[in-house]
């Protein structure tokens, strides 16, 4: 087949699944919306709800059940073979983008994250990291995020974690890259199984909580959340040096969504102190480590725990109780 050939191949593949893709997601979502109005409104993510123990970032949910994907499935396993040999064969920036596409909305049915995987796609994926346009790079993410649903995938995924933290970290600011990035390292962390691949970046991460956007601070703060809710991770991120501007991040007007994650970040920490206080006693922390920051000579982040008693929201309120009995 020649390259044209292949590209008309691909164009018109994709169209096609999209399209099916679109229905099903479609017919899905509505079909969960009536069941939930049903049940009287849908209930939220276990992870983001509060609870007093550690708490991770978010977890991985597949949007397929395995029920429907029977008869819901984009393409099947000869399809799939023709679309990671092109993927592999062309370096064509509009093919890739396209059979990522393809490849990664086939991933969100559970069947067939297991026959991707059979087939090399993780490898075949996984190489394309390493593309310079950006476009190609996040389909890339994006695939393997949902991929990265799969368990015995995760396997595989975690060769390329250290490459997608420094993609990630070295992309553009705020952009599609490092989000995609940031999400597929919230999934690979929902698990303790992979944590320590993260440790290097984890000074990276709080750069990023301290600089980026709405949307960056979110998915960061995931991320550290689920390294944050593993103790054999503590001392790694208490080493970490930080930016002094972190504090802002207590201040009242601070989004919700953000405040409240970056107080179950730190009540993570404090408690994981608390529990081995004697060891981390005898350790010598830098002083623009995260460690001082919550518990150096320095007042000023109690000061802005304190303030935040008076908050107008009941959840945050309940969060700052809960860290103050633990200082």
């Amino acid at each position: 087949m020649g390259r044209a050939q292949e590209a008309g191949w691909v164009a018109g593949l994709v169209l096609g699944a999209g399209a099916c893709y679109c229905v099903y997601r479609l017919a899905w979502g509505e079909k969960k919306s009536r069941k939930s109005a049903a049940e009287g409104g849908s209930r939220g993510c276990p992870a983001e709800q509060g609870r007093t123990s550690p708490q991770r970032g978010s977890s991985p949910s597949s949007p397929a059940e395995d029920d429907c994907t029977k008869s819901s499935s984009i393409l099947d396993a000869q399809h799939l073979k023709k679309l990671i040999c092109l993927l592999e064969s062309t370096e064509d920036p509009l093919i890739r983008e396209r059979a990522l596409i393809t490849l990664g909305n086939s991933a969100a049915f559970s069947v067939n994250q297991d026959v991707i995987r059979n087939l090399d796609g993780l490898l075949v994926i996984g190489n394309i990291l390493k593309d310079p346009n950006p476009r190609v790079k996040e389909k890339a993410l994006n695939a393997l995020n949902n991929l990265s649903m799969n368990i015995q995938n995760q396997k595989e995924i975690k060769v390329y974690i250290s490459q997608i933290c420094e993609e990630t970290i070295s992309s553009a600011l705020n952009s599609d890259v490092q989000l995609a990035g940031l999400r597929l390292l919230t999934n690979m962390t929902v698990t303790n199984d992979y944590h320590h691949l993260l440790a290097s970046s984890a000074s990276d991460f709080f750069d990023l909580l301290s600089v980026g956007n709405e949307n960056t601070k979110i998915q960061t703060l995931k991320v550290l959340l689920n390294l944050s809710a593993n103790p054999s991770m503590t001392k790694e991120l208490l080493s970490v040096q930080v930016p002094s501007s972190l504090i802002s991040l207590f201040d009242g007007n601070t989004e919700k969504e953000i405040l409240l994650r970056v107080l179950t970040l730190f009540a993570n920490l404090k408690n994981s102190i608390k529990q081995k206080e004697n060891a981390f006693a005898q350790h010598q922390f830098n002083k623009s480590s995260l460690f001082s920051f919550l518990n150096g000579e320095s007042t000023e982040c109690t000061e802005k725990l304190l303030s935040l008693i008076y908050h107008h929201d009941v959840d945050v309120k309940e969060k700052v109780a809960e860290i103050l009995t633990l200082l």
